[in-house]
């Protein structure tokens, strides 16, 4: 089936731009000029991505990103303005973003990241073990569903598809460029601070104390690593 774009923009030559390069590409684009407009579209026409300005009148980026988390979770790509700090990142994980592209967009970067997107949102179907379960994280690959002491955590696309290279790698060290290439694509490799920011947002929605981690460890100048823990028991101290 054809993937569908929703593009929100208030700049009428970048959103046009985008959606003819996308349309040529054979995606079915529909167009938003500003936040609100953005958010009663996405409600009605159920895109496959979203692709969001930061800075909007009526209603900002990072706040449509929000709502749509509160609801699905569509891959996001965030626009922005200006060159992109790792605090911009994280307040855009905080909003829900699975993606930041700096303006002006180079069309072909576009597309690309766009397809990134849609291959880490249907992830392949994973391999023999299908999940994780100590008692107190449990990760069911198949069904996408993951549950912290009993409660489900909502993860972004790409937080998912993280954690579960991670996870299919249980005891070993994926090194960092390796993450870039599996959870992002080969043409993420020179973003070197993504796994770094990335997996902090993880432990902060996984781990007991994401300031001692206990099930994704760095180990540094190389990578990261998921430990499997024994089972949990609700009495015992974590």
């Amino acid at each position: 089936m054809t993937a569908k774009v929703l593009i929100v923009d208030d700049e009428l030559a970048i959103r046009d731009a985008l959606g003819r390069k996308l349309r040529r590409e054979g995606f079915d684009v529909t167009l938003a000029g500003d936040g609100l407009e953005g958010l009663r579209v996405f409600h009605t026409e159920r895109p496959d991505v979203v692709v969001l300005d930061i800075v909007m009148p009526e209603m900002s980026g990072l706040t449509v990103c929000a709502r749509i988390r509160e609801v699905a979770e569509t891959p996001v790509m965030m626009l922005s303005a200006q060159a992109v700090t790792e605090e911009d990142i994280i307040e855009g994980l905080n909003a829900g973003a699975d993606e930041y592209l700096v303006k002006p967009v180079r069309l072909n970067e576009f597309i690309a990241r766009i397809k990134a997107l849609l291959r880490r949102a249907q992830m392949a179907s994973p391999g023999a073990e299908a999940g994780y379960n100590d008692g107190y994280l449990s990760v069911d690959l198949q069904r996408r569903h993951v549950h912290v002491d009993g409660q489900k955590v909502h993860l972004t696309p790409t937080e998912f598809k993280l954690l579960a290279v991670l996870l299919e790698n249980a005891g070993r060290v994926v090194s960092q460029r390796d993450l870039l290439e599996q959870v992002w694509g080969p043409e993420y490799v020179d973003d070197v601070y993504y796994p770094r920011v990335y997996i902090s947002q993880l432990r902060r929605k996984i781990e007991p104390d994401p300031a001692s981690p206990i099930y994704i460890l760095t180990e540094h100048r190389v990578g990261y690593r998921f430990e499997k823990q024994g089972k949990y028991s609700h009495n015992a101290p974590r």
